[in-house]
């Protein structure tokens, strides 16, 4: 029972998270194991998903591809965040 309550406080913490950082127009970044190393989504207040990875010889990230406003909202679906 702690437990799912822990679960629950740690998903509300990053909802508040995403909400507050995409309201203030940065990105949210989505990390997952379902990509390979080195790579994660980035949520875009705009509603755009983008797949990046870090490039450290700018020490920033490189964008690999964007998905489509339906693999967006899949995406969404699948982390809980719509």
């Amino acid at each position: 029972m702690k437990r799912k309550k822990l679960e629950k406080a740690g998903y509300l913490a990053v909802m508040a998270l995403r909400r507050g950082k995409l309201k203030m127009g940065f990105p949210f970044m989505i990390n997952t194991h379902l990509l390979p190393s080195g790579q994660c989504y980035m949520e875009y207040p705009d509603g755009i998903i983008k797949i990046v990875a870090i490039d450290r010889n700018i020490n920033d990230f490189k964008v690999i591809s964007e998905l489509s406003s339906e693999e967006s909202n899949l995406l969404r679906r699948k982390f809980k965040l719509a």
